[in-house]
């Protein structure tokens, strides 16, 4: 049998999946093409102002990509590529780039949610006219679709259900390995915008912040490092996931997974490790347990697709508000409503881009249940702040809170008051962030 050519040259378009290791487009590319070249495009969607009045992006969560970028072009040059950047519409801008370098085909990530779907079908109609193809791959998930016990439109709304089946009869793949070498023509030195260029001023991370993200595949690994084999932390991590003080008290990996800076695979992979080595317990499976959270609304919005982002979500037997208070708006996000505990959430989002899983439970309750608006303005807001943002686990976590979701329960609701007593007892957390107590003015 005839052994198949490899293509001359190919593109790699990177967008959520800045890393190396456990990369299979990268690993797919590099097998079929004689010569490859790595691309990111700044897409000028992304920087647009949404119809809810918030930026699509902020600036904490552009210097995490900036600096993700760096990092992943830092990569590529020790084993002979580098990254190109471009900015602009996607859909103009890879075919242009297709064109100048005569590439026979793209590889790219393959997306779940619509927006970044219709892109990929604007790239891929664009391509089609060049005779271009483009490859897909699904590069975010612990699980592969095809290899869940159901289709996708048959996939359980409700989470246990889903996970019950699917831990039983469905494996989890191994990873890929970081690429050794690749072959690319010169690339020139990286020339990455400014947060200036990008209409976003510097924002420096406040020194309460639970953590000083730092965008990139190598900071991510580090971080994996210093929590499960230094500290050991992984060990804890059931009993201290809920805490809201500190780097440790939970795995803080959620920034590098949205960004791609690491794959969900090789945080599993690096568990079993873990296990070998330490003892498994509660707290290792936990981590995979909230791993699979994440993949569970990757393929609610393949499933559901724009649902998530009406004011019905997927049920439409929940009456939400539709109502917007302005100035109740503005109370919430600048950390002055009558709550105390929401106040001082309110200001770590504000200052560091960041906030604690139960931080963010309760801001959504109060948003939809005390102050009763519709619940996509704080889901919109969160999307503009948040330095790990990710358009699957907010929209989604948010349509849950709203009790228009993924909620058995239909209507969740958070008692603030008696969760800043649970969660927050001796008001270290309250005092830390020096919320004005609003009984006191």
């Amino acid at each position: 049998m005839a052994k198949k050519e490899n293509m001359k040259t190919s593109i790699v378009w990177f967008k959520t999946d800045l890393r190396l290791e456990d990369n299979e487009t990268l690993l797919k590319a590099i097998a079929q093409s004689e010569q490859l070249i790595p691309v990111y495009c700044f897409d000028d969607s992304h920087f647009e102002t949404t119809v809810y009045g918030f930026k699509k992006t902020g600036s904490f969560r552009e210097q995490f990509l900036l600096e993700s970028l760096e990092d992943l072009d830092k990569n590529l040059r020790k084993i002979g590529s580098g990254l190109v950047i471009l900015k602009g519409k996607p859909e103009v801008e890879i075919p242009k780039f297709v064109k100048n370098h005569k590439a026979q085909k793209v590889f790219s990530k393959r997306e779940v949610a619509f927006e970044e779907k219709q892109t990929e079908k604007l790239v891929q109609a664009e391509l089609f006219k060049l005779r271009c193809e483009l490859e897909t791959f699904s590069t975010s998930t612990l699980y592969h679709a095809e290899d869940l016990p159901f289709s996708i439109k048959d996939i359980p709304d409700v989470f246990t259900n889903f996970r019950k089946k699917t831990e039983k009869e469905s494996k989890i793949r191994s990873v890929f390995v970081a690429p050794e070498q690749i072959n690319s023509p010169e690339i020139p030195e990286i020339k990455l915008p400014t947060l200036i260029d990008l209409n976003l001023e510097f924002m420096p991370i406040d020194s309460r912040a639970a953590i000083q993200f730092k965008g990139g595949e190598t900071e991510a690994i580090n971080r994996l490092n210093h929590y499960f084999y230094e500290s050991k932390c992984l060990s804890d991590y059931k009993e201290t996931r809920n805490g809201m003080i500190g780097a440790d008290y939970s795995s803080k990996f959620s920034a590098w997974l949205a960004m791609g800076c690491i794959s969900p695979r090789f945080i599993y992979a690096e568990v079993k490790k873990y296990e070998k080595q330490f003892g498994a317990n509660d707290s290792t499976y936990w981590l995979i347990f909230e791993l699979l959270w994440r993949d569970f609304f990757r393929f609610m919005f393949k499933k559901h697709q724009t649902k998530f982002f009406l004011y019905s979500g997927i049920k439409t037997d929940k009456v939400n508000s539709k109502s917007l208070n302005e100035k109740l708006l503005s109370q919430w996000i600048n950390g002055t409503t009558n709550s105390n505990f929401i106040n001082s959430n309110m200001l770590e989002l504000k200052k560091t881009g960041f906030m604690s899983n139960r931080g963010r439970q309760n801001v959504a309750s109060f948003f939809c249940n005390e102050l009763n608006m519709d619940w996509r303005f704080g889901a919109a807001y969160f999307e503009e702040s948040l330095i790990d943002y990710d358009v699957c686990s907010n929209w989604g976590n948010w349509a849950y809170l709203a009790g228009v979701g993924n909620d058995p329960r239909g209507h969740r609701y958070f008692n603030i008051e008696k969760q800043a007593n649970d969660y927050d007892k001796n008001k270290s957390f309250r005092n830390l962030w020096k919320a004005i107590d609003p009984s006191k003015i």
